[in-house]
């Protein structure tokens, strides 16, 4: 007999128009036969969610997967629900450069993993890693990535508990990419997922965005420009926890928690009202963005919603709970410029709407194509 209430949610049977994503963020389908992979497959916007729902999904397709969030809950055989659950999440890391301030390769594979599995609302407890290295790659700075992976993972309070090593011919590599796969437990009763807002809810955001894609920007040799900006990559499973205390007596008020990385804080909000059947109204003047990540992407030409962030999150809550769970944001020190940005909206279209500063209103459609390669 079944014991995980995720499964009565999703027959392996059903096809996925069946289960509420029959709205498409993209109209053509992917030309399978002659078609070829571009750097737009990678930014998770329309195309990485065109190719991992037609391609990835349609191959795979299994509960677990289809309930598109960061992570899978899996009940062991035997188990009972009050016995909680595991989330499972995987991460690839191909950052350019290896090294950009506030981080690196190493610290910024455990943070993103770890923080995969705390999205799902789950306490991150081990990881794997996997590199694959460039041949001629200096062992200097490999080992200066292994040991920032190793601090960073022991701060978070993970352990790495396995991992592989592969080296490819010189050329052929880009230096060291590096996959991770992180495993938490997730208490009982907890129900984080994308597919959860509703109307009427809150949109919180842990703090200001564009940090991280700026601080990689101002490092490469195409972009001559300066910035004060440090990276703000970080693991967020405390914060989640603290927030997730706050609502103990009732954990359904906090409905989804996310990680706006690939495609920032716009793509992310598109993703989750995708999933729920939502709209939603953002006010433009509430987005917390610092003055200088704000001139670097007015230089460069980049919308900083649109722009990687490693160290922030979305929580979408029931509005009774959205200034107690404010608070407890702004009292950790991962949250401390925490703000209500938002309201979710009944919308069939699933709208993601910006209201300006000066009084007009736009639409933040999904990211079409990669402005922002190899940034996470």
């Amino acid at each position: 007999m079944n014991t995980d209430p995720d499964l009565s949610l999703a027959n392996p049977t059903e096809s996925v128009t069946a289960l509420g994503s029959e709205r498409k963020p993209y109209i053509r389908p992917l030309d399978l036969r002659h078609g070829r992979i571009d750097m737009g497959h990678g930014s998770g916007g329309k195309a990485a969610a065109q190719l991992i729902d037609e391609l990835f999904l349609a191959a795979f397709d299994n509960p677990w997967l289809r309930q598109g969030d960061d992570g899978a809950r899996l009940a062991l055989p035997g188990w009972h629900p009050t016995q909680g659950r595991l989330v499972m999440a995987c991460d690839g890391h191909v950052v350019s450069p290896l090294f950009f301030p506030g981080g690196d390769l190493g610290s910024l594979a455990v943070h993103g993993t770890v923080n995969d599995v705390a999205m799902m609302g789950a306490q991150p407890l081990y990881l794997s890693a996997s590199f694959i290295i460039e041949e001629g790659f200096a062992l200097a700075e490999l080992r200066r990535i292994v040991q920032s992976m190793a601090a960073a993972a022991r701060a978070a309070g993970v352990a790495v508990v396995c991992g592989d090593t592969k080296v490819v011919e010189q050329g052929k590599g880009d230096g060291v990419f590096i996959s991770t796969t992180g495993v938490g437990v997730l208490a009982p009763g907890v129900e984080i997922s994308g597919r959860n807002a509703q109307a009427g809810d809150a949109i919180l955001l842990s703090g200001c965005v564009g940090d991280h894609g700026v601080a990689v920007l101002s490092q490469r040799e195409s972009l001559a420009f300066e910035t004060t900006i440090e990276s703000d990559s970080a693991a967020l499973h405390t914060l989640v926890a603290a927030m997730l205390a706050a609502v103990a007596s009732a954990p359904a008020d906090l409905r989804t928690l996310r990680d706006p990385t690939r495609g920032g804080l716009a793509t992310t909000l598109n993703e989750i009202a995708h999933q729920s059947g939502v709209g939603m109204t953002l006010q433009e003047a509430a987005i917390p963005v610092r003055q200088q990540v704000n001139a670097a992407c007015e230089l460069l030409g980049l919308d900083p919603l649109y722009v990687a962030n490693e160290g922030k999150l979305i929580a979408i809550c029931a509005p009774a709970v959205a200034d107690r769970l404010l608070a407890v944001m702004r009292a950790h020190p991962l949250g401390q410029e925490a703000a209500r940005i938002g309201t979710v909206t009944a919308d069939v279209h699933r709208f993601v709407q910006m209201e300006t500063g000066f009084g007009g209103r736009r639409v933040l459609d999904w990211l079409s194509a990669e402005q922002l390669p190899r940034i996470c």
